[in-house]
């Protein structure tokens, strides 16, 4: 498949998608980043966002928490810290997340407020993305 990417995408649970696509974009931590096939080499660390690919005339939506990318020019393998398709996403539970981050940050001096930051981020961010399949 000389015009399609191979796109892995690996938690430290296993296998959370594989595929063969035609482009993929994703959230890197110094910018959002498209790769096409025969893409030039490069390695990058990624951010808290929605990872996307097409796939024909398909769009796919996958979370991915944090972790690093590697591209090919046939292959993108992500290493993800955790990821979830947005079909397996649970809405509810990421706006409970949602809620209790909120009121984390607004008791400042008994929370982590880095922690209780990154845990808003993941929340707002699975909610975008289940929101774009329906």
């Amino acid at each position: 498949m000389a015009d399609k990417l191979t796109l892995d995408i690996v938690t430290p649970y296993g296998l959370v998608f594989t595929d063969q696509v035609d482009e993929v974009v994703a959230a890197g931590s110094e910018g959002e980043f498209g790769v096409l096939p025969h893409h030039a080499r490069f390695l990058t660390t990624l951010k808290i966002g929605m990872l996307t690919y097409k796939k024909g005339t398909e769009t796919g939506y996958i979370f991915v928490s944090g972790g690093y990318a590697e591209v090919g020019p046939d292959k993108v393998v992500i290493l993800a810290d955790s990821a979830t398709k947005a079909a397996d996403i649970d809405v509810e539970r990421a706006r409970e997340a949602k809620k209790r981050a909120e009121e984390r940050l607004k008791q400042k001096d008994k929370f982590d407020e880095a922690r209780a930051e990154a845990a808003l981020n993941r929340a707002i961010a699975r909610i975008h993305i289940a929101e774009k399949t329906k």
